[in-house]
């Protein structure tokens, strides 16, 4: 099960109490939200799209949504999402659990400046019932960021 595998990597860190199983699903930015009582935006989504035969990760507040010219002009590529089936095989969790934790070897990730409008966020860790809370440091240094982008864009915008 994928939630093992984000145990043991953050174990490596002395930090794998952390991660929360619930009782209830947390599969989507809604159910998470209301499962642990926090506002959509600060679930913290994992979005896996293709990079040529592998992928990246781009990880965003719940309520972000990418912007199409604005990933294309940072990543020099269209922002296609992985099938279930490839995000299985190439990120190594489930849809429902995709998150920058324990995943496969060299797959890119980067955080939106969506998040950025809060001190701390969760984001799933390898299941679809589990999360870990984070501040944006935390995130930054345990998903091995390559970095902030701004590649979504906001309600309203």
């Amino acid at each position: 099960m994928s939630v093992e595998k984000v145990r043991a990597y953050f174990r490596q860190f002395g930090m794998e109490d952390r991660v929360q199983e619930l009782d209830e699903s947390s599969a989507t930015v809604e159910l998470a939200a209301r499962a642990i009582g926090v506002e959509p935006a600060r679930i913290a989504k994992t979005l896996s799209f293709k990079n040529g035969d592998g992928c990246l990760l781009v990880v965003a507040a719940g309520d972000a949504r990418v912007d199409n010219r604005k990933f294309k002009d940072r990543f020099a590529m269209k922002a296609k999402m992985l099938s279930a089936e490839e995000v299985d095989r190439l990120v190594g969790h489930s849809v429902g659990g995709v998150c920058p934790f324990g995943i496969n070897a060299g797959i890119p990730v980067y955080l939106d400046e969506s998040m950025q409008r809060f001190e701390s966020v969760y984001p799933a860790a390898g299941s679809g019932s589990s999360m870990i809370h984070l501040d944006l440091e935390e995130l930054y240094r345990y998903s091995n960021a390559l970095g902030w982008v701004d590649v979504c864009k906001l309600p309203g915008e």
